[in-house]
């Protein structure tokens, strides 16, 4: 499991879990310790992403910043991390 801390407020926790063909990655999302919803995607065989976990904290950011300039906020955040 590898957490993310998008802002002091935004962390989400990610893990990955074995499926019978593939693998998924599982995000949960937090605001201030308090879970807000569980997401994840399913993969075939690897993906190409700059760091693991890349993919699943887009679809986070898509899901839950809907607002315009938080979602370019929250995004650019995702893009640049590590």
């Amino acid at each position: 499991m590898e957490n993310f801390n998008l802002t002091k407020n935004y962390n989400v926790e990610c893990e990955w879990k074995d499926k019978n063909e593939g693998f998924k990655h599982v995000a949960t999302l937090f605001l201030n310790g308090i879970k807000q919803f569980k997401t994840s995607v399913s993969y075939i065989n690897r993906t190409w992403e700059r760091y693991e976990f890349e993919s699943i904290l887009k679809k986070v950011v898509d899901l839950e910043f809907k607002n315009e300039i938080d979602h370019g906020y929250f995004l650019n955040i995702v893009k640049n991390y590590k």
